[in-house]
């Protein structure tokens, strides 16, 4: 019997995606402002440290500070039929479910204008985000075990079912510290250059353990009791080993080319130890020669010895570290009442180191190096003051994905990238009081080919709103709430999680964010 080598915590460096807005591998939503209307990319606030560094031109004169802490909140679901489940439970349908959580997730933006000049920093969260938990695994670990009950039931070993503990836990986080210069040209333009620096910092622990089924084996398990599959496959190797050395003096002293029936009436072997020889292989073996017997027996002990060992419990503890520099450059556009931003993020060429304490998976050495770019990313917008008190705004993003490198090189499965669309407006009450609203439709570049269980990409749409208070000429406090729905999608594969047989997979997400945050100049 052969055992599909176990996909124990598959590329688990793509488990846990953002909880932010933004592209597959980028987050847009980097302060409170956003929040409460995501169409930014043509602001002249503070928050214009990241969402258009050339736009700071129209600050006044000073400094201004922006502190910013959101709180993300994410689920990640994914609804698997796959036929072999039913020995797991009964259905052939299972739910797997993680949680991505981060309550405290920090920004800053600092800026100084003085007369054309500005020069602006700003701290985020530019990728990553939080930490998802599967307690219950995913498709992709249990798929290849639960065919362990089918494939001894081909061997004539009948066994109905199994159980496994599986556990995943990854921590991903991108840390973004920018830096930007601006000038402005003359009243009409400005422009900005700057640069950010990533710094990775990922953590994935997990385990696959206790591996359970129930064979019933005449010699090995006769009453059919539920076993570790481990020590069932260990007993079988070693079974199988002694009658194959059993066989070996009978090989040497010349009987080799000898059938087994020839064997008993030569008196070498008795009718019970053939029989014993052809209960151990589940065939008859009266008709085989002593060698083909041996030679089965060799097959076998190899066989299950794998079996064993793909079935033993695994272990993970990983963190990857990596850091790569995004220039970034930006272009502002003024006049009367409309103001137009646009900024080009280039491509962030980033590689992450494995530092691993336990990997029983053989998948994540020590000091190996993994390909994950942040994409070219491409932001226009623009803002009109309608009147004294009421400003509308839209914005357009293009991530550049399918020329960002990619473990596995998964980002030839993207055709071009994500694009997003962007709409919002906001209202000033009087001198105190302000609200805002916006949206955002989010359009995955993904195919078929790139979904799966531990990174998929969905098409969404996400509301914003919240608004300001003026607690004081120089201070404003911003309170913010922003959720996403994501479009479901179904993947039907022939050859479920490389197990050649056909399985089904609903992927699906739920998101939201609260933000609260102080704007201040001095």
């Amino acid at each position: 019997m052969t055992i599909k080598k176990t996909c124990f915590l598959l590329l688990l460096i793509l488990a846990t995606s953002p909880v932010f807005a933004g592209g597959l591998l980028t987050n847009t939503n980097q302060s409170v402002h956003f929040l409460r209307n995501p169409a930014r990319d043509a602001s002249t606030e503070i928050d214009a440290v990241y969402t258009n560094p050339a736009g700071l031109s129209l600050l006044t004169d000073g400094f201004h500070l922006s502190l910013t802490n959101q709180s993300a909140f994410q689920t990640r679901e994914i609804t698997s039929t796959f036929s072999s489940f039913a020995n797991n439970g009964g259905s052939a349908t299972k739910e797997f479910k993680g949680e991505a959580s981060a309550p405290v997730i920090p920004s800053f933006q600092l800026a100084y204008k003085k007369d054309r000049f500005v020069i602006s920093a700003g701290f985020a969260i530019s990728g990553g985000g939080g930490k998802a938990t599967f307690n219950h695994g995913l498709a992709s670990f249990e798929a290849p075990i639960s065919l362990i009950p089918k494939m001894l039931e081909n061997k004539g070993v009948p066994t109905t079912a199994y159980s496994v503990d599986e556990f995943m836990e990854g921590r991903q986080f991108i840390f973004g510290f920018q830096l930007n210069g601006t000038y402005k040209i003359n009243d009409m333009f400005s422009g900005a250059l700057g640069m950010r620096l990533n710094i990775v910092n990922n953590a994935y622990k997990g385990h696959l353990r206790n591996i359970q089924i129930n064979p019933v084996h005449p010699t090995l398990n006769p009453t059919g009791a539920t076993i570790s599959a481990n020590t069932f496959f260990s007993n079988a190797a070693t079974a199988a080993q002694g009658a194959s050395n059993s066989l070996a003096p009978i090989i040497t002293a010349g009987y080799g080319s000898y059938t087994m029936s020839q064997l008993v009436s030569a008196g070498v072997l008795t009718s019970a130890q053939v029989t014993q020889l052809s209960t151990g292989l589940g065939q008859n073996v009266s008709s085989l020669q002593a060698s083909q017997v041996q030679s089965a027996y060799n097959t076998a002990a190899a066989t299950y010895t794998a079996s064993a060992k793909a079935t033993a419990d695994k272990e993970l503890d990983c963190t990857q570290t990596g850091w790569g520099v995004t220039p970034i450059i930006g272009l502002n556009y003024h006049y009367a009442g409309l103001n137009i931003g646009a900024k080009y993020e280039f491509i962030t060429k980033l590689n992450i180191q494995n530092n691993t304490t336990v990997d029983d998976t053989g998948m994540f050495a020590d000091g190996v190096n993994t390909p994950s770019d942040i994409p070219a990313y491409l932001a226009v917008g623009a803002e009109y003051q309608l009147c004294k008190k009421w400003k509308v705004s839209g914005g357009y993003h293009h991530f550049f994905d399918s020329d960002a490198k990619m473990a596995n090189d998964k980002q030839k499965f993207i055709n071009g990238g994500v694009n997003e669309f962007l709409f919002g407006s906001e209202y000033q009450i009087n001198d105190m009081f302000l609200v805002s609203a916006g949206g955002q439709i989010t359009r995955t570049g993904v195919t078929d080919n790139y979904q799966s269980d531990m990174s998929f990409s969905l098409s969404s749409y996400s509301v914003g709103f919240g608004g300001a208070i003026n607690v004081s000429p120089k201070m404003r406090l911003n309170l913010a709430y922003f959720f996403t729905n994501y479009n479901k999608w179904t993947k039907t594969s022939s050859n479920y999680n490389g197990t050649t047989f056909a399985g089904t997979d609903v992927f699906y997400r739920t998101n939201k964010v609260f933000g609260i945050g102080l704007d201040y100049k001095f």
